[in-house]
C-alpha cells in the first residue's frame, strides 16, 4: 500500500504536475468572477515554467546529491561484491518488445560490467523489481536478466538477482539478507550519483556496511549552475526528478529509513 501511496504522492509532487494543475485551474476561473485570481494562477504557472524548464534551477538542487558521495578508492581490500539498484531496464517496452530496453540510467549496467571484469572473483548483486505502477514487479528483474545475459554475465553463484524489491529500502533490506555481508567485508553499491545520498543512507540504516560508486552524472560538475537549458521540456523533467529525491530523503528520514537526512561519508 505504502508503494502505491507514494506513486500517486510523486505524481502530484512533481512541479511539472504542479505547473498543469495551476494552468488548468486559473484557465478555468478566466471567465468566472474569480478571474483575478485566475490571472495569478496563470501568471504562477508560466514563471515556474521559465524557472523550471529554460533556468538551471534544477541544476542548482541536483548538484549538491551529486557532489555528495565521491567514488570508493579501488586499491587496497579485497572487493567481496558488488550491488547494483535497478531502474535502468524500462521493464514494460523490454517485456513487450522482447528486447533490450535501456533509459537514461544506463551506466549502472556499463559500470557493473567494468567493474565485474576489473574484479572477477567479486560476486554481482543486481535487485530490482519493476517500479511501475501497471507492470508486474518481476519484469523489472526479467529485463535486466536479458540485458544481463547478452552482457556475458550469466546468473551463477557470482551473480545474483534480487527481483521483489520495489523501493531503495527494500533493495537494502532485501540485498542485505539475500548476500549475509560479513563484517570486514568490501562490498561496492551502483547507483545513480543523484540517488547515492539516500540509497547509503537506507543501506546503513540496515545495517549493510557498504562504499558508493556513483555513476549517471546529469551534470558536467558546478559549472552547470549557470547554464540554462536548451528546451523546458529538459529542464522540467529534471527538476521533477530532484524533486522527487529531495522528498524522499525527507520521507526516509521520517521514516526511519535512513541513518540521518542527508547522509555524508564517512
Amino acid at each position: 500500500m505504502l508503494f502505491y501511496l507514494s506513486k500517486i504522492f510523486g505524481f502530484f509532487a512533481q512541479p511539472s504536475a504542479l505547473l498543469l494543475i495551476l494552468l488548468v485551474g486559473g484557465t478555468a476561473l478566466l471567465t468566472t468572477r474569480y478571474r483575478k485570481m485566475g490571472e495569478r494562477l496563470v501568471l504562477v504557472s508560466a514563471a515556474l515554467f521559465v524557472l523550471g524548464g529554460l533556468l538551471p534551477l534544477s541544476a542548482w538542487l541536483i548538484l549538491p546529491l551529486e557532489e555528495r558521495f565521491p567514488r570508493a578508492d579501488l586499491s587496497g581490500q579485497h572487493i567481496h561484491g558488488i550491488v547494483v539498484l535497478g531502474g535502468v531496464e524500462t521493464a514494460r517496452v523490454s517485456e513487450g518488445r522482447k528486447a533490450h530496453a535501456i533509459n537514461e540510467a544506463a551506466e549502472r549496467f556499463t559500470e557493473m560490467a567494468a567493474l565485474a571484469r576489473q574484479f572477477p572473483d567479486a560476486r554481482i548483486v543486481f535487485t530490482g523489481a519493476s517500479i511501475g505502477l501497471l507492470t508486474a514487479s518481476s519484469a523489472g528483474a526479467d529485463a535486466a536478466k536479458l540485458i544481463l545475459r547478452d552482457f556475458g554475465i550469466e546468473e551463477t553463484n557470482q551473480l545474483v538477482i534480487e527481483e521483489k524489491a520495489r523501493s531503495t529500502w527494500e533493495n537494502a533490506l532485501y540485498t542485505k539478507v539475500l548476500v549475509q555481508p560479513k563484517p570486514g567485508e568490501r562490498w561496492f553499491l551502483v547507483t545513480s550519483a543523484w540517488h547515492m545520498p539516500r540509497a547509503m543512507g537506507a543501506f546503513r540504516a540496515a545495517g549493510f556496511d557498504i562504499e558508493a560508486w556513483p555513476v549517471d552524472y546529469r551534470t558536467a560538475g558546478w559549472s552547470d549552475a549557470l547554464l540554462p537549458f536548451d528546451s523546458p521540456s529538459e529542464g522540467l523533467r529534471r527538476l521533477d526528478l530532484v524533486t522527487r529525491e529531495w522528498i524522499g530523503l525527507v520521507a526516509y528520514w521520517v521514516l526511519g529509513r535512513s541513518s540521518a537526512l542527508f547522509p555524508a561519508p564517512e
